[in-house]
């Protein structure tokens, strides 16, 4: 099933958090729903080169409070803090109601956050790069930032070919079946002139071996940690592949030394 199902979605309560807090009664769970929808749909499309990897929503008595996790916090902050303060009012009205909080929390490492590696790999597709080069680039910056892995997946009319295919890169490792591995997810398209181009990312950020607290703003903090986890995996699997040439030279020494033995028989 980890080959059909969403990574982030099949981690929910094991290692990942939900980006909506909140409880809601059968008469208000909907209306409740709807209305994170409509957020994340409007910030997305307000904030366009904002960076934005995730919106997470939490509800208090009469209380909304909204964390964006971004790249770019200073395009959503503005000059003095004026474009939240404008966010802030827009949001206030589209929801309707008047205690909103906006929160801005910076993603250290947008390398490794499949949902900017994706909008960077689209962005350079509409901007008519060649979609082999911009996968290849995302994925030497993700595993020299310290990455485990890293898989991308795009299909649609590829180099506006007639006929539209997929095609799949990947470098590293990206167990799905292991739920204790932090896979970070997304899909995105990009709109070009011949038609949509499907882009799918995952992410291995390496082992959770401990308990995570699932609250998702405070596991952003602690990821840190977790990305040079991954990176000194890495550098013993180094190890492990340079002790694979020793034991090559060292069968190579026994077969010469076998082939002197032969003729003093």
């Amino acid at each position: 099933m980890g080959q059909k199902t969403n990574p982030i979605g099949n981690r929910l309560g094991i290692i990942r958090g939900w980006d909506s807090n909140w409880y809601g009664s059968k008469k208000d769970y909907a209306v409740k729903l709807i209305e994170d929808n409509k957020i994340r749909t409007y910030l997305n499309a307000r904030i366009n080169k904002g960076g934005i990897s995730r919106v997470v929503i939490e509800r208090t008595l009469g209380k909304l409070i909204i964390t964006i996790h971004t790249s770019k916090p200073g395009i959503i902050i503005g000059k003095g803090g004026n474009e939240v303060d404008r966010i802030k009012e827009e949001l206030k009205k589209l929801t309707g109601k008047e205690d909103v909080q906006i929160n801005i929390l910076e993603i250290r490492r947008p390398e490794v956050d499949a949902t900017i590696v994706a909008e960077t790999i689209a962005k350079q597709i509409e901007s008519r790069i060649n979609y082999k080069r911009a996968i290849k680039m995302a994925i030497a910056t993700a595993l020299r930032m310290g990455a485990e892995g890293i898989k991308v997946k795009v299909g649609g009319r590829l180099g506006g070919a007639e006929i539209a295919r997929s095609e799949e890169m990947k470098q590293g490792r990206v167990p799905l079946h292991t739920y204790r591995m932090d896979i970070d997810y997304a899909s995105l398209f990009a709109l070009t002139v011949y038609g949509k181009i499907g882009i799918k990312v995952w992410i291995c950020k390496g082992e959770v071996l401990g308990k995570r607290d699932l609250n998702p703003n405070a596991v952003s903090g602690k990821e840190e940690g977790g990305r040079t986890g991954g990176g000194d995996r890495g550098g013993r699997g180094g190890e492990h592949r340079g002790g694979g040439d020793r034991r090559d030279n060292r069968g190579g020494g026994d077969r010469r030394g076998g082939g002197d033995r032969g003729p003093r028989k």
